[in-house]
C-alpha cells in the first residue's frame, strides 16, 4: 500500500457528521470505510463501499471529487482535503479481487437490461440482490458503455470494467454482446419471451452536428466516435478540437498520446463557457494542448477550419451565446478536426416500438422513478438526462431498481 494512502487515512478526523458523505451524490460512507481500513478490516471496508455503490471503483477514478467528497472535506477549508478518491480506489480494487458473490437464485423472474453503461450495471447489481434473472443486451462487443468506449485508458483502466464483468457472471447474469435491441430484436420480442420488465440504459451515442459547410469532409470527425477506437485514425500532425467540455479534453490528451504534435482546443467563448473540470483542462495543457478562445467555426475546408472572432450576445433569458464577426474569418490550418460539442440518444429502440414518449431533445421521458410511458419499461442514465457523471447515473438508478422490483411484485404477484 502506498504510504500516502495510509497517511491520508490517518488524517481523517472521523467527523461526527461527515461532510464528505453529504457532498457525495450516493452518500458514500467514506468515514466508516477509512476507520475499517485503519482497523485492518479491509474486506469489511470494501463490502461497505460496494453495497452502497457497486461502481465505487469506477467512481474513484473519474468522479469530480473536488466538487463532491473531497470538496466537502473540512480539512480542505484551510489546507488539503483527505485524498478520498485514492483511498476509495485502493479499498474497492482490493475488494473486487477477493469478492465471491452469491449467485442469484433467479426466483423473482426475468429482467432485460438494454445497455451496460453506468445505469445498466447499477440496475443489474441491485436487482441481483433481489434474486432476479438478469440478461444484459449490449450493442458492443464488451460491457461498459461510455466507461469503456468514451473514457480513455489513462483516466479509467479497462481492467476495472473487466473485474465488474467477472462479478456479474459469477452472480448469474447472462450477457449478450453485439446485440442491438431495435435492430433485430425489439421490446415486444423481450416481453413475448417472458421478461417481466425491461430497463433501457442505452446512453447517448449520436454526436451533435455543427450543421456548417464542410462537415462531411474526410478529415472531420466526431469525438464520441474517435474515442471509441482512436487506434484506427490517422489524424496527422496538426489537430483542431472544437469544444471545451470533458470530452474535448479527453480527445486532446488521447490525440497527443497518438503522436500528433500540434493539438489545439477551440472554444467559441471565454472561461465561463468551459464545462470541463478545471483539473482536466490543466492536464490537457500539461500534456501539450493549446487552448484558444473567442473563436467561432465558420466552415470546414480541406486545409483545416475557417474561424472567425466571436461576438458575445445575450438572449431574452440572459444566456450568452456567440456569433461570428463578419470580416474576421481566417484559415486555421489543420490536418484533422474533431468536433466535441456533445451527443444525444439514438432513436433505434423508440422508433421500433410503440408507447414510449420522448422529450423535445429526443431523450426518453420518465417519471421520478424511471417509469416510461409504456408499462413495464424503465429508463435512466444519459438516455434520460443527457450526458452526466457516472455517480449521478448510479444515484438515480438505485431508485429505478426499487421501482422495477415494486412493479414486478404488484403486476405479477412475485
Amino acid at each position: 500500500m502506498s504510504n500516502h494512502i495510509i497517511e491520508d487515512a490517518k488524517r481523517c478526523l472521523q467527523c461526527r457528521v461527515p461532510q464528505c458523505s453529504k457532498g457525495c451524490p450516493v452518500h458514500t460512507p467514506i468515514r466508516d470505510a477509512i476507520r475499517l481500513l485503519l482497523d485492518s478490516k479491509l474486506e469489511e471496508a470494501g463490502s461497505l463501499l460496494f453495497q452502497n455503490n457497486p461502481l465505487s471503483l469506477i467512481c474513484s477514478h473519474i468522479c469530480p471529487q473536488e466538487n463532491q467528497c473531497e470538496g466537502h472535506c473540512v480539512l480542505g477549508h484551510k489546507g488539503s482535503p483527505v485524498q478520498i478518491s485514492a483511498i476509495e480506489r485502493y479499498i474497492s480494487y482490493f475488494y473486487l479481487n477477493i469478492y465471491k458473490p452469491t449467485p442469484s437464485d433467479r426466483s423473482a423472474g426475468k429482467i432485460a437490461i438494454i445497455g451496460s453503461g453506468p445505469a445498466g450495471l447499477t440496475i443489474a447489481f441491485y436487482l441481483l440482490r433481489k434474486n432476479y434473472d438478469i440478461t444484459i443486451f449490449e450493442g458492443n462487443d464488451q460491457i461498459g458503455g461510455v466507461m469503456r468506449y468514451g473514457i480513455p485508458e489513462f483516466r479509467l483502466p479497462k481492467k476495472n470494467l473487466d473485474m465488474l464483468l467477472e462479478v456479474l457472471i459469477q452472480s448469474g447474469v447472462k450477457v449478450r454482446p453485439n446485440t442491438s435491441i431495435g435492430a433485430n430484436l425489439c421490446l415486444d420480442d423481450l416481453f413475448r419471451d417472458g421478461y417481466l420488465a425491461v430497463f433501457m440504459g442505452t446512453g447517448v451515442w449520436r454526436p451533435y452536428q455543427l450543421g456548417i459547410k464542410g462537415e462531411s469532409l474526410g478529415h472531420v470527425h466526431y469525438a464520441i466516435e474517435y474515442l471509441r477506437n482512436p487506434d484506427v485514425y490517422r489524424l496527422g500532425r496538426r489537430v483542431a478540437i472544437i469544444g471545451a467540455g470533458n470530452v474535448a479534453m479527453d480527445v486532446a490528451r488521447t490525440v497527443i498520446r497518438h503522436r500528433s504534435e500540434e493539438v489545439t482546443i477551440i472554444c467559441h467563448m471565454g472561461d465561463n463557457s468551459i464545462t470541463a473540470r478545471p483539473i482536466e483542462v490543466e492536464y490537457a495543457k500539461i500534456d501539450g494542448a493549446e487552448l484558444i478562445q473567442y473563436k467561432s467555426v465558420v466552415e470546414f475546408v480541406d486545409e483545416g477550419v475557417i474561424l472567425a472572432d466571436s461576438e458575445i450576445r445575450t438572449d431574452e433569458n440572459g444566456q450568452e451565446y456567440a456569433v461570428p464577426i463578419p470580416g474576421t474569418e481566417a484559415l486555421f490550418p489543420a490536418d484533422s478536426v474533431i468536433i466535441a460539442v456533445g451527443q444525444g440518444p439514438r432513436a433505434v429502440i423508440v422508433s421500433t416500438t410503440t408507447g414510449i414518449n420522448v422529450t423535445g431533445r429526443g431523450l426518453v421521458a420518465v417519471d421520478a422513478c424511471g417509469r416510461t410511458s409504456r408499462p413495464g419499461v424503465f429508463a435512466s442514465g444519459d438516455v434520460v438526462t443527457g450526458a452526466k457523471t457516472v455517480v449521478e447515473a448510479v444515484r438515480v438508478s438505485r431508485d429505478v431498481a426499487d421501482a422495477i422490483d415494486a412493479y414486478v411484485r404488484e403486476t405479477y404477484g412475485k
